[in-house]
């Protein structure tokens, strides 16, 4: 699950936390209101950011063997 969570201080100050987003796209998503929102004063990468997404694939391959005892 994608999640963007805000925290606004007394001063003015917003804290942006991105959860559920792997790789870099999270600066995809965050560009626009990060823009709105005005100067970016620091970024701190989680892990989520080298992560790769792992792609499943439906093919299944099977063998069979057959003795002659």
């Amino acid at each position: 699950m994608e999640t963007l969570e805000f925290t606004i201080f007394p001063d003015g100050r917003v804290q942006e936390k991105v959860t559920g987003i792997v790789g870099a796209s999270c600066a995809e998503v965050t560009a626009a209101i990060e823009a709105q929102l005005g100067i970016v004063v620091s970024h701190e990468p989680t892990s989520e950011l080298f992560a790769t997404k792992v792609q499943q694939s439906g093919v299944v391959n099977t063998q069979t063997f057959s003795s002659n005892w």
